[in-house]
């Protein structure tokens, strides 16, 4: 299903009782009715706080991605696994950038060990939350972007949007069909050298086999996702110790972070019934589908889709009508220059503008999630 926010490149268990119900709401997107959980959305706008990450030689990648993301309201964590160099260069970059000082709202934490297909991605991801949470305590959604990821509307959009939905949901694709991922991922036994070697080395395999889980039932999906802060909390935190268990599962299991995160909040009862089993990415995986997101071009763009230099321009220039080099205008950030920039210790606050008018694309795909017919069927299914 296409999303018009991100576009990105490259034994049952029980079920509690559902508390959400078909509600009308007003909004400038939506006719029909969307389904809340525990009552109507809070009228206060939402915060969203964002972990950018990248690899060597994606530095630029990454202060673009950051300057088309950037909201004064919203917080970032930055993380690149490179040199020395190149890790100061981006710091050095977020130091000096005057909205950011202004704001104080970005950071690029030290760089992790990380191998790709190894424990170790989720490792770093619950760093960067514990820096958020350390951070502030009113950000609402997490959103986890990298270099091959790129917005397809603008924040003030995506915050509007956004200030229309309860705070408890939390968009993650998941399946309980493993199919193929069996005998590739859940039974093999991996090694991540990350865990205890500074020199970066890819994940090996053991000899041993394992058996499928029979405690708790395994998902998977894309490791891309819009998290509540209640459930990364609780994936800190671990009040009933399920997230640690599973973190110690998945420390010899490929690519734990295609089913980490959903594997936690789908055994977890206070959890499983907030779940969007979308991402809120837009990824072409081929025809057959392929293991990973295919690379994206100019061909793309009337699908929705992303990456390629050019394309990226293109989506600049038609969707989000940002300048090269320049953050993407909005009620704070207008014709290149900054609109009432104060310090954030003042208490200033932004309006979302409302310049790009109807957000049908974005709100027929939330309807179409959120529909009561279907919503709950795809739960942790």
């Amino acid at each position: 299903m296409p999303s018009p926010l991100l576009a990105h490149r490259s034994g049952p268990h029980p079920v509690a009782r559902s508390r959400c119900r078909p509600r009308p709401i007003k909004a400038p997107f939506v006719a029909r009715i969307v389904l809340f959980c525990g009552g109507a959305a809070p009228r206060y706008l939402p915060k969203l706080a964002y972990l950018i990450s990248g690899t060597r030689g994606e530095g630029a990648r990454l202060r673009r991605l950051l300057q088309a993301v950037y909201h004064p309201s919203n917080f970032y964590v930055v993380h690149i696994a490179a040199s020395p160099d190149e890790w100061a260069d981006l710091w050095q970059y977020v130091a000096l950038e005057p909205v950011f000082r202004a704001h104080d709202n970005v950071l690029v934490m030290a760089a992790d060990t990380v191998s790709e297909k190894g424990p170790t991605v989720v490792a770093f991801t619950l760093h960067a939350v514990a820096i958020l949470l350390r951070k502030s305590e009113n950000w609402d959604w997490f959103i986890n972007l990298n270099a091959a990821d790129y917005p397809l509307m603008p924040q003030d959009d995506l915050i509007h949007i956004f200030s229309y939905l309860p705070r408890d949901l939390n968009f993650i694709g998941h399946t309980s069909k493993i199919g193929w991922k069996e005998f590739e991922r859940v039974r093999p036994v991996i090694v991540d050298p990350a865990l205890y070697d500074s020199n970066k080395t890819e994940v090996f395999w053991a000899k041993e086999k394992r058996s499928v889980p029979s405690s708790f039932k395994l998902f998977v999906g894309p490791p891309w996702m819009v998290l509540t802060r209640s459930f990364l909390e609780f994936c800190i935190w671990g009040w009933d110790n399920l997230p640690r268990t599973l973190l110690l599962y998945y420390t010899n299991f490929l690519s734990s972070s295609e089913s980490y995160f959903h594997t936690v909040i789908c055994n977890s009862q206070e959890f499983q019934n907030t779940t969007v089993n979308h991402g809120l990415r837009f990824m072409s995986w081929g025809n057959p589908p392929q293991h990973q997101p295919l690379p994206l071009g100019l061909h793309h763009f009337d699908l929705m889709l992303l990456p390629d230099d050019a394309l990226l321009d293109r989506i600049d220039r038609q969707l989000l009508r940002r300048a090269d080099g320049r953050f993407t205008p909005g009620g704070w950030y207008r014709n290149g220059s900054t609109v009432g920039v104060r310090r954030r210790s003042r208490g200033v606050r932004y309006q979302p503008s409302s310049a790009h008018g109807g957000l049908g694309p974005a709100g027929e795909l939330l309807v179409k999630l959120l529909d009561p017919e279907q919503f709950r069927a795809q739960q942790c299914e």
